[in-house]
């Protein structure tokens, strides 16, 4: 799994359109509207890096009202729900 963080500067007058737009592309798990240098926060995630290509080029930055991406490629990434998961197995409550 590759993991990818993308900021998106938008024209101020598109941002919800262009936030609902790539909120449905594939491969992109999650979209946040943020204040601070860039308008939007969108969560990539793809089974190999040459997916990367077909979600953020060629689909995320052609959506109309996006003037401008930077993406922010994982190394490693850590959750604390993963981490809950992981420490929790064998602990389910019972029915």
């Amino acid at each position: 799994m590759v993991n990818a963080v993308v900021l998106v500067e938008c024209e101020i007058d598109r941002i919800q359109e262009a936030a609902r737009e790539i909120a449905g592309l594939d491969g992109v798990s999650e979209v946040y509207s943020v204040a601070g240098e860039v308008d939007l926060v969108a969560i990539v995630r793809v089974r190999v890096h040459e997916d990367l290509q077909r979600v953020i080029p060629e689909a995320m930055a052609r959506v109309d009202g996006v003037a401008r991406t930077e993406t922010l490629i994982a190394f490693q990434v850590y959750s604390r729900h993963d981490l809950e998961a992981l420490f929790s197995v064998g602990f389910e409550p019972e029915a």
